[in-house]
């Protein structure tokens, strides 16, 4: 499968991190050699992909917020849960994965895998099925940074019993109750937290496989936060709990 994608960053990172094939580069008329499109266009020509010039008007027609470049390129390819806990144990560092229980909103989606590569995140894990995937609206919204991640698709109930059965505590985040605020989870932990959808959160299956629930409280006058908000704050906190314990034993 081919699909094309667009804008700047995130093209520059897919060709970039050089996980897909890449089959042609259509670039408008008359944008300047310089800054991103300069990279953009090294990188094309070092993976002897195709350059063509093309009207602004084409890209325009077909593909939304471009930047004057569109990149065609072999579908996204996923990783598998195994993957994600090899990764962790080359790195030589107790995993830290996020659990997306079906998100609909690819820009939500995005945003939590542009969070997750900013702090390090060894994988992410989404549904089998009633989940926005990785397509180019995507990629746009994440920057570029799915291109660095390793992504897999599992049956998330089961995902979660294999890695509470190799050490990795499961933490899901809601607003609700019964759930404890951040100080009093130990976050530099082995972690995979989960984060549901927008609007109906966890699937049940899915908030009963957890370990602990955690919340972030809030002051304001809104009622909650929303998923990719949510999830990209507690990602941060369990960056800064390993981070912080990293530099005082060191």
């Amino acid at each position: 499968m081919r699909e094309w994608l667009y804008g700047r960053n995130p093209v520059y990172e897919a060709l970039r991190s050089g996980r897909r094939q890449f089959f042609r580069l259509k670039i408008a008329a008359g944008v300047k050699e310089k800054e991103r499109i300069h990279d953009i266009l090294l990188l094309c020509r070092q993976k002897q992909v195709p350059i063509e010039s093309t009207p602004r008007t084409h890209l325009d027609a077909t593909l939304p917020n471009n930047q004057g470049v569109a990149l065609e390129a072999s579908g996204y390819s996923y990783s598998t849960l195994q993957d994600i806990m090899i990764s962790a144990g080359c790195l030589k560092e107790a995993p830290l994965v996020l659990i997306l229980d079906a998100l609909q909103d690819p820009q939500n989606l995005g945003t939590l895998l542009r969070t997750a590569e900013a702090v390090g995140v060894h994988g992410v894990l989404l549904p089998l099925r009633q989940t926005t995937l990785v397509t180019p609206a995507v990629v746009s919204s994440s920057s570029g940074a799915c291109e660095h991640l390793l992504i897999a698709q599992e049956n998330l109930a089961q995902a979660i019993t294999w890695l509470k059965n190799k050490g990795v505590w499961v933490i899901g985040l809601v607003d609700s109750p019964e759930a404890q605020p951040p100080e009093q989870i130990k976050l530099d932990a082995p972690l995979a937290l989960v984060v549901g959808s927008e609007g109906r959160g966890m699937r049940r299956l899915v908030r009963e496989s957890c370990d602990l629930l955690m919340c972030l409280p809030t002051r304001g006058q809104v009622e909650s936060l929303n998923a990719a908000v949510a999830g990209s704050i507690g990602l941060y906190l369990a960056y800064r709990s390993r981070t912080i314990d990293v530099s005082l034993n060191s």
